[in-house]
């Protein structure tokens, strides 16, 4: 059996929270006509994407997970961990392919690291 990851990150509560709000939203308009029930997988599947997706730091692999399925990705064969415009992290790997690391950010990359057993180094100060 697999240990338990050193830190899982996840996207915001409050996508989790809207989800739960329109899944109960949704029950009465689903529940006036049995055609209009289908409208309440909408929510359900925004719900479920919001409590599975997300990245799983173990010391040996980062595991990024989807509503259907993963992606199982070595330490060794990331190159670079680099945050876009939008503080979104991005892995490239070392076959020059990228993964988007789910709910990972700039904020939080350095607790990815140093969960990983990757520490970041301070940055050095300047002189101003």
């Amino acid at each position: 059996m697999r240990s338990r990851p050193a830190l899982r990150v996840r996207k915001s509560g409050a996508v989790l929270v809207a989800a739960l709000i329109a899944v109960v939203g949704t029950v009465p308009l689903a529940g006036a006509s049995w055609a209009l029930a289908p409208i309440l997988l909408i929510p359900l599947a925004v719900l479920i994407w919001t409590y599975r997706a997300g990245t799983d730091v173990y010391p040996d692999e980062l595991r990024v997970r989807a509503l259907f399925g993963g992606s199982r990705v070595p330490w060794s064969r990331i190159a670079e961990l680099a945050p876009d415009d939008r503080g979104r992290v991005s892995a490239l790997l070392d076959n020059g392919n990228v993964i988007r690391l789910t709910g990972v950010t700039r904020d939080n990359l350095p607790l990815v690291l140093a969960a990983g057993g990757h520490p970041v180094a301070a940055e050095p100060a300047t002189d101003q």
